[in-house]
């Protein structure tokens, strides 16, 4: 997949399958739309194509809205990758882009800047300046500049039942089993490893601490959860802890991983955490030895659900 972080680093094609939007957490809907336009792309010998936008439109329209997003730019790239999308434009979203009329944006960016041939779009989907373009005016559009219009069924998207706001809703009630089934994928959190306290070595349990460096990025109820981390192509199972370690009075939201079956030092490493289901909320229990007997059944629980 080639990456192009403005539309002016795009050279046109001869035969391009576009669609655009923000695509946040590159869910079961948004992955149909593109299963749709890779096929279309190759049926057609041409080159499939999604222009994004960073940041997501609604930090720069409405600064004070505390927007949380599913997938943080880096974890929809690589979430992206993997659907066989060819090009991924990720154009800087700013108020003087907003101002850009449906009318420009289809002569301007979709027919000369992408050399569309062919656009595929969800149901519903609306473009431009107050929103004004839509699935009529693109139809309407297309003899003119010689592109055709494929729109994915009402009923397909209905029948998919999802949205992001489903999943952000699941995120923040722990249920991660109902994210990952509307995401066909596991919720996933990358960053780095980064120095801790040391707390849980000190108990026999080490952890990679992950920094948590995105603000606007949504993280699921704190709690522990059973997880996979993976590091250099390889996967880890362990067990997860987000929140703010009341028992060690903790300051701070942190999310750390215990990993099963790993001797190593992760420090500074770009890691990605995988969550599969969420074990039990965060407690705070009465001292060390308590919390240290906790982790014992924690990691038993973790590591029978992994067998199961």
């Amino acid at each position: 997949m080639k990456i192009y972080h403005n539309l002016q680093d795009f050279t046109p094609l001869s035969y391009a399958v576009a669609t655009t939007g923000t695509f946040d957490g590159v869910h079961i809907g948004h992955k149909k739309i593109l299963g749709k336009l890779n096929e279309v792309a190759r049926e057609n010998g041409g080159d499939s194509v999604l222009i994004t936008f960073h940041p997501h439109p609604r930090q720069v329209l409405d600064p004070g809205s505390n927007v949380q997003l599913i997938s943080t730019l880096e974890e929809k790239i690589v979430l992206l990758e993997q659907t066989g999308l060819q090009h991924l434009i990720v154009h800087p979203f700013s108020k003087a882009f907003a101002d850009t009329t449906s009318q420009q944006f289809i002569e301007d960016i979709l027919v000369h800047q992408i050399g569309v041939k062919k656009l595929v779009i969800g149901y519903d989907h609306h473009f431009g300046k107050n929103r004004e373009g839509s699935f009529e005016h693109l139809k309407a559009n297309g003899p003119t500049y010689g592109f055709d219009v494929e729109e994915i069924p009402a009923q397909d998207v209905n029948e998919v039942a999802v949205s992001s706001t489903k999943i952000r809703q699941a995120l923040l009630a722990g249920d991660v089993t109902t994210a990952n089934t509307y995401l066909g994928h596991p919720f996933l959190v990358m960053g780095q490893v980064i120095s801790g306290a040391q707390l849980g070595r000190k108990m026999g349990f080490p952890t990679a601490n992950i920094s948590l460096n995105a603000p606007e990025k949504l993280l699921p109820a704190d709690g522990v959860y059973a997880v996979e981390l993976s590091v250099n192509q390889k996967i880890f199972k362990g067990m997860g802890n987000i929140g703010f370690r009341p028992t060690v009075d903790g300051a701070n939201r942190s999310l750390e991983v215990h990993l099963f079956d790993f001797d190593g030092d992760l420090y500074g490493q770009q890691v990605a955490v995988l969550f599969h289901q969420r074990m039990r909320p965060e407690h705070k229990f009465e001292n060390l030895t308590a919390l240290q007997n906790q982790l014992v059944a924690d990691r038993q629980a973790v590591m029978q659900f992994f067998k199961g």
